[in-house]
């Protein structure tokens, strides 16, 4: 019987982000959604819609409000960012110098996103040939569907 085989040496934890390694990017990427959102959903919403930025109006123009004006709801939602980073870059391997230099957890995580999984066209076109290729499937010439054929297919 074939064996299922994870990439992944490390067990779930409460504590310690999931570790990529480069592979199987769609496994990590929902393991780290569910560990962040453990943690606080603000953070998970900084990597979302990217840093809060307090902002007041001077002279009918809004700027960014100086540090030690900021409330205290205002700091926690600015440091959600800082700790989004600090879990991201955490959670990598050699992976981290591709985003060592953002400015921003959104950034990081989209910059992975885009590295792994491709831009929204690209996504689409691979939708798109997999629909395609689905669809010109065909059994060929002397194949038969029986169940001893589906299960040397499995065991593949």
């Amino acid at each position: 019987m074939a064996e299922n085989k994870l990439l992944f040496a490390e067990g779930a934890s409460i504590n310690i982000s999931p570790m990529f390694s480069g592979v199987n990017y769609q496994f990590w990427k929902v393991r780290m959604k569910i560990f962040i959102e453990s943690i606080d959903c603000g953070i998970w919403n900084a990597i979302v819609n990217g840093s809060f930025i307090p902002m007041h109006v001077v002279d009918g123009v809004h700027v960014a409000k100086p540090f030690d004006e900021l409330t205290d709801l205002e700091n926690k939602k600015m440091q959600y960012d800082c700790v989004a980073k600090n879990i991201i870059t955490s959670a990598l391997n050699l992976e981290f110098f591709r985003v060592s230099q953002c400015s921003s957890a959104k950034e990081m995580w989209d910059i992975l996103e885009v590295t792994y999984e491709g831009t929204t066209d690209v996504k689409r076109a691979r939708k798109h040939a997999l629909i395609q290729e689905y669809e010109l499937f065909k059994m060929q010439p002397g194949e038969t569907i029986k169940k001893t054929d589906l299960g040397a297919l499995l065991l593949n």
